[in-house]
């Protein structure tokens, strides 16, 4: 396939999907938060803030079939997931509230690790 069509059509709108419901969960979340406790966790609100943005991002190119941007997206949020959870392990004092990404994903039923992967399988196999 040329021009990345076709990556959010069949299998791809689950991804799809799963990835417009992670950018509504943790852009609602993270707008709580950073408006109502942000001094309380800073970095932990704004890295769910910028997860929420790389879901947006990867709704958005998944939708318009965009494979370029949902690869480099996608390597984002694989990247986050990993030094954040890594980080949220290592150093728990710099997170008092989990983020998104926060111990690969717990939270969140480790889906936030799962899910890149997923996602880059189906992009290099619709290539």
């Amino acid at each position: 396939m040329t021009g990345g069509t076709g990556i959010g059509t069949g299998p791809g709108r689950a991804l799809l999907a799963l990835y417009g419901l992670f950018a509504l969960a943790a852009g609602a979340r993270a707008t709580v938060q950073i408006l109502t406790r942000f001094g309380e966790a800073p970095l932990a609100y704004s890295l769910s803030a910028f997860a929420a943005a790389v879901y947006v991002v990867l709704t958005v190119a998944l939708a318009r079939g965009a494979r370029r941007l949902a690869l480099w997206a996608l390597g984002i949020e694989l990247a986050g997931v990993l030094v954040i959870g890594t980080a949220s392990l290592l150093a728990p004092s710099a997170f008092p509230d989990d983020t998104v990404w926060s111990t690969y994903g717990k939270g969140y039923l480790f889906i936030p690790l799962v899910l890149p992967l997923v996602g880059l399988y189906w992009l290099w196999r619709r290539r």
